[in-house]
């Protein structure tokens, strides 16, 4: 359903809010503005002669939260009533460009002294992924990121992983280290039988190769587990 098609033209009751917006944005910081405003305002540069308050109001109510909003797919974003195309590549841009600023706060710094930053990228990238997807981290001699690579896609419950294949990426990349993430969409981030052998094996061929598995995380929408810190790895 197209918004531009279906603009209206200018109405005055709504100009003054939206320009109230603004100053508040502007003013106090995104934490002065709801979630509906601020979606309002994102909106208002999509279709700028019409009130979209509704619109901010039903994406949340449809796709449950704003970040649940931004990491919509394209296409049922366009289907939503009053969302069009631009409407909707202005979304996905907002979260292309949240997810490369998350990115470039890890890159060329030491992971293991910016833990904070890798979960916020991990959790950006990976937590409303809707199949499991398999990444790893590969690091050089002073834990910094050589390279993060989706070794593996699979199913909403099952991403096949080969652990020598891992351990050789390594080796191609003279990564002396790496992080294995995985993210789990049903929403629980608890590790499974299969994760919890599939890293072990994955460990211990690094080992005997020389390359070191930091930690294994795993990414949902509740949160993140870290097999380091549940005393896994």
């Amino acid at each position: 359903m197209g918004d531009e098609a279906n603009d209206a033209p200018k109405k005055a009751h709504y100009v003054g809010h939206r320009e109230r917006l603004k100053q508040r944005f502007t003013n106090h910081g995104a934490d002065s503005l709801q979630d509906y405003e601020l979606l309002e305002l994102l909106l208002t540069y999509a279709i700028p002669r019409r009130d979209v308050k509704e619109d901010a109001k039903n994406l949340l109510a449809d796709f449950g939260g704003i970040s649940d909003v931004l990491t919509a797919d394209i296409h049922k974003l366009t289907k939503q009533k009053g969302i069009g195309e631009h409407s909707a590549i202005l979304l996905k841009v907002v979260e292309a460009a949240a997810l490369r600023l998350s990115q470039h706060k890890v890159l060329d710094q030491p992971i293991l002294s910016n833990w904070q930053a890798l979960l916020n990228y991990c959790q950006a990238a990976m937590a409303h992924k809707k199949i499991e997807q398999f990444r790893v981290l590969f690091l050089d001699n002073r834990n910094r990121l050589i390279k993060d690579e989706c070794l593996q896609q699979g199913t909403v419950n099952h991403t096949p992983v080969y652990p020598r294949e891992v351990i050789r990426r390594a080796l191609d990349l003279h990564a002396s280290a790496i992080i294995l993430v995985h993210n789990h969409p049903s929403g629980d981030a608890t590790p499974s039988r299969d994760d919890i052998e599939m890293t072990k094996k994955i460990a211990r061929i690094g080992q005997e190769l020389g390359v070191a598995v930091h930690d294994h995380l795993i990414i949902a929408k509740s949160g993140h587990n870290s097999f380091k810190s549940l005393g896994l790895l």
